[in-house]
């Protein structure tokens, strides 16, 4: 039979052999796990569909598509050599055997054990704790010692039974992969080791029932032994449905659900009356709000965004503002605002920076020369953004009584498509809800977007003193497949230039 690389997850196409359990020529049961597999994600057993002798096709280390062959099991008996039956009166343990006794017997094999991979992102764990100490008998899978990383704790368990010998003291880092012990393999168990009792586990003992010392009863797997240890439990507090009692990974997860489970109960608290109502209310989604959802979507998947930020003094314009309103309404009907500036500022910056003022359309870049600035209006049905034609051709009386207009409409419900399209650059003004920085999206096709904020009063040194100052932090978004950092960041401070010292709008310069 053909042992083949399972379908472990639907976007997992290949994984990595990380350690076999069975050696070549072994004889393995049905469900014994006869190696380890690691994906980009997680690590699981391989175990055997049939009993019989295996034949292994694959290396440790090396990778495998999904369905790949890894190994052939032939039907078999064992050859191990059955071991013979203990006498009624036989002592189950050996007090004090001397050294040279064979159940000590080494072979000379001497496993190097490293800091395995724990996470994508880990490079380097700390040694909390050594569970053995140096010079100390330790069996297959037994834990040895607890590591740490900058996320979670690790139990690290022994790939071999023999002599453990210390490489790297507790509190010491190592890199993932560095030497951290090695160990001395031993044939059989030392009969001065203390065995488990049989009434300890609820059953007879591997040796009795001629199991495997790896593979022996209340022993988790590898993969189970991690579950165990990130979720504190004790493989004695788990009952194994594995081969020979062997603790299986599904035998882990049950396990740490039910103890969760046990310690609710145990901790569980009445639960508190609630208070006031709680209710709930569905409203069907407008046409209008389908539609901004979709394009923001689609302006968030489809642009290389970026931000950039600046921050304004707000004091040469407002003083303006404050010196002139009065006479500006009384002569134009309308009041002088912000917004105005930022407008007329904006057409300078696009013509200087034309870039900014451009689209994409499929593979070429349209520039331009014409200057309709949106302006987005919240509206009860949601944010819209109409345009003001040929911005750069109006005076400051005419943008103003141009927003004024569109916003009306805009709230009224009466706004048309033809007043919301072909805008080459867009402003949208947070500051008026109270919002102090963001980073707004694109209004497609468009390539830019400029974001006003809220004006605070915040010290700023100017001239080598500090004083109080109105700013206003500003944000421009923009596609960075077409537009250039230098561009962005020139055209804010170019923005910065004209708002700092608002003459530079009448003389153009």
């Amino acid at each position: 039979m053909e042992v083949k690389i399972p379908t472990v997850g639907e976007s997992i196409s290949e994984v990595v052999i990380a350690k076999w359990l069975k050696k070549d020529r072994d004889h393995v049961e049905v469900d014994e796990a006869i190696c380890e597999l690691e994906s980009d994600k997680a690590t699981f057993e391989l175990t055997a569909e049939q009993a019989g002798v295996l034949r292994v096709k694959a290396k440790e280390g090396e990778t495998l598509s999904i369905g790949a062959v890894v190994a052939e099991i032939e039907p078999g008996e064992s050859k191990a050599p059955d071991k013979p039956e203990k006498k009624a009166d036989e002592e189950e343990f050996v007090s004090e055997p001397p050294a040279e006794a064979s159940e000590t017997k080494k072979t000379g094999k001497l496993v190097q054990m490293k800091v395995p991979k724990v996470g994508e992102s880990i490079t380097e764990v700390t040694i909390a704790r050594w569970e053995k100490k140096e010079g100390d008998f330790v069996e297959l899978d037994e834990v040895i010692a607890e590591i740490e990383s900058d996320k979670a704790t690790f139990e690290l368990t022994a790939e071999a039974q023999g002599i453990l010998h210390i490489k790297a003291n507790e509190g010491a880092t190592l890199d993932i992969g560095a030497v951290i012990c090695e160990i001395e393999a031993v044939e059989t168990v030392p009969g001065k080791k203390d065995k488990p009792q049989p009434e300890e586990k609820g059953a007879s003992t591997p040796e009795e029932n001629g199991a495997k010392p790896d593979y022996a009863a209340g022993y988790p797997s590898p993969a189970a032994a991690k579950i165990l240890a990130e979720k504190g439990i004790s493989p004695s507090q788990v009952k194994g449905t594995g081969v020979e009692g062997r603790i299986t990974k599904e035998d882990a997860l049950n396990a740490g659900k039910k103890a969760i489970d046990a310690k609710q109960d145990e901790n569980e608290v009445p639960p508190q009356p609630v208070q006031g109502t709680r209710g709930q209310r569905r409203e069907r989604m407008t046409t209008l709000r389908k539609t901004i959802a979709k394009r923001l979507v689609s302006a968030k998947n489809e642009m290389a965004m970026l931000t950039t930020f600046n921050e304004v003094d707000m004091k040469p314009v407002m003083d303006m503002r404050a010196r002139y309103k009065e006479k500006f309404k009384e002569k134009y009907d309308v009041s002088l605002g912000f917004m105005s500036f930022f407008v007329k500022a904006s057409c300078q910056a696009l013509k200087e920076w034309p870039a900014v003022n451009a689209m994409i359309d499929q593979d070429e870049i349209v520039y331009n020369d014409f200057y309709d600035i949106a302006v987005a209006v919240s509206t009860p049905k949601g944010l819209v953004a109409p345009v003001i034609r040929d911005a750069d051709k109006l005076s400051f009386d005419q943008v103003e009584k141009e927003i004024v207009r569109l916003a009306v409409r805009a709230r009224e419900g009466k706004i048309s498509i033809e007043e919301m399209k072909g805008g080459t650059f867009t402003i949208t003004n947070g500051g008026v809800f109270g919002s102090m920085l963001s980073t707004p999206i694109i209004n497609a096709p468009q390539a830019a977007i400029l974001g006003m904020h809220n004006i605070v009063e915040r010290p700023v040194a100017i001239n080598g003193e500090v004083k109080i100052r109105p700013v206003m932090y500003v944000a421009l978004s923009y596609d960075h497949r077409l537009i250039d950092g230098r561009e962005a960041v020139s055209f804010l401070v170019r923005i910065k230039e004209l708002i700092e010292d608002p003459g530079r709008l009448l003389l153009a310069i």
